[in-house]
């Protein structure tokens, strides 16, 4: 059962927690890690791209000239593909890329990132975060008391507001809630910054 220090906003090392092995101490697997990553971006994608086909282009009522006798290859219409201006052959329409993958395999996946932040030493767990007021030098001032200068996620077990509001304007560095929770954000970012409460939630649902 994987065993990690405890810490305060300003560094101070305040006990230290077990963590539930059935969810932070999973082996990575890393296929699963990315068709769950590849599953996220493919529901970002808009999909509005869009051609015309020849039903769709303005025009080609009438047959441009005769069948036979002209000299030229015969044509029906103007908006044919072949003709500039015609419509397109094969193009691309509106469409939605999104897939699913099953519950069980997304809840492994988010488990699996989890664990690789742990075993890699880049889970930081909080006794508590929350600030009176939204102002980015909080966040700044708890970044630096660890020294940590890369891509951080901090997690809260509730939205928080002026937390998230910290956070938003510092270059790589977020804030979510446990119903945010996905494998993009737990691996785009170097350093996770979990709450002790976010952890019992993460582990009620996921254990």
């Amino acid at each position: 059962m994987p065993n990690v220090a405890v810490y305060d906003i300003a560094h101070n090392q305040v006990g230290d927690i077990d963590l539930n092995e059935d969810v932070f101490g999973v082996e990575v697997n890393g296929p699963l890690l990315h068709q769950a990553v590849v599953m996220q971006l493919a529901s970002q994608r808009l999909g509005t791209h869009s051609t015309k086909t020849r039903a769709m282009v303005r025009g080609g009522g009438k047959k441009p000239w005769k069948q036979k006798g002209t000299g030229h290859a015969r044509s029906g219409s103007r908006r044919s593909p072949v003709w500039v201006g015609g419509g397109i052959t094969f193009g691309p329409h509106p469409r939605s890329y999104a897939f699913s993958m099953p519950k069980k395999q997304r809840r492994l996946a988010i488990k699996c990132a989890l664990s690789d932040k742990v075993q890699s030493g880049d889970f930081l767990v909080l006794d508590a975060i929350d600030f009176d007021a939204p102002k980015t030098k909080n966040v700044v001032k708890m970044l630096k008391d660890f020294g940590v200068d890369s891509k951080a996620l901090i997690i809260t077990a509730e939205a928080k507001e002026n937390v998230e509001k910290s956070a938003r304007n510092i270059q790589g560095v977020k804030a979510i809630n446990t119903t945010g929770l996905n494998v993009i954000d737990i691996l785009h970012h170097d350093k996770l910054f979990i709450t002790k409460d976010a952890i019992a939630r993460i582990e009620e649902v996921l254990a």
